[in-house]
């Protein structure tokens, strides 16, 4: 470029100085053009050191992607071939069998409506527990009430029978009555006692949630996703436009036998120029 511009330049000397003779050609003139291009050159060649630096050193730069499996299975579909054909974001790799995912997938999906099934059954466990605590707590209500009136039957029919005024049967019958009702009245307690204690049962299991859902509800539902997960990665995609090179795949092979094992290697479609400078020249 620089030989370029002296050219031009020249042709102009020799156009104003030569050729038409604008200007005398003496000492002052000869200085003054040898003086402008050294000046220009000097300013232009480090104007391009700061805004357009070079460098003979440049190299292009491209990342390679590793792929492993992230699951065990059997090879049905290698939808890839190595060479320079551009595989784009997305694209399928290759497949695993999906049919064991699958499976799992399925069973915890039934463990998952049990699951809650059985939360569903505890809501109803916990209801009749209290329901059987209020019938429990009413019908001893009920049966304290007679005990007391028949205990003080008990007390007249003793007093008539001190005044012998009374009659002995009656007195017999109203003991047997009372000791009848306390049996019921103790196994009215005894039966609000059980209701009470099965409804802190019920409500021990309930307590114990996760975010709000009952625990076992959310261990299979995790469970769930990871199967869920898992059945995905049985369908490895691209992660960017690139290349494939060491394709060690093939339909009907087995991966993830050894962890950590890459089945191929891509290379991003796009890169990064790099070139090294001389510090003065930036």
């Amino acid at each position: 470029m620089e030989v370029i511009l002296l050219g031009i330049y020249s042709f102009f000397v020799w156009l104003i100085f030569f050729k038409f003779k604008w200007l005398p050609w003496n000492t002052t003139s000869q200085v003054t053009v040898a003086i402008i291009p050294i000046v220009g050159l000097t300013i232009l060649i480090l104007t391009l050191n700061v805004v357009a630096p070079s460098s003979a050193d440049v190299r292009v730069l491209k990342y390679t992607v590793p792929i492993v499996s992230q699951v065990r299975g059997r090879v049905i579909e290698v939808a890839v071939e190595e060479g320079n054909r551009l595989v784009k974001k997305g694209d399928v790799l290759f497949r695993i069998d999906p049919t064991p995912y699958e499976l799992d997938v399925k069973n915890l999906e039934a463990q998952l409506v049990g699951m809650k099934g059985t939360q569903r059954e505890l809501v109803e466990q916990a209801d009749a527990a209290r329901a059987k605590i209020k019938e429990s707590a009413s019908r001893g209500q009920e049966i304290a009430a007679r005990l007391d009136l028949t205990r003080k039957r008990v007390i007249q029919y003793r007093e008539l029978l001190a005044a012998g005024a009374g009659n002995k049967f009656d007195l017999e019958q109203a003991q047997a009555e009372a000791l009848e009702q306390q049996g019921q009245l103790d196994a009215a307690r005894s039966a609000e006692a059980g209701a009470e204690a099965n409804l802190r049962q019920i409500q021990q299991r309930q307590s114990a949630t996760v975010k709000g859902e009952f625990s076992q509800v959310a261990q299979v539902r995790a469970q769930l996703e990871n199967a869920q997960w898992l059945l995905e990665q049985t369908t490895t995609r691209s992660p960017c436009d690139c290349y494939v090179v060491n394709l060690a795949l093939r339909p009907g092979g087995f991966v993830g036998q050894v962890a950590l094992a890459q089945v191929m290697t891509l290379i991003e479609a796009g890169g990064q120029v790099v070139a090294f400078y001389h510090q003065n020249e930036l």
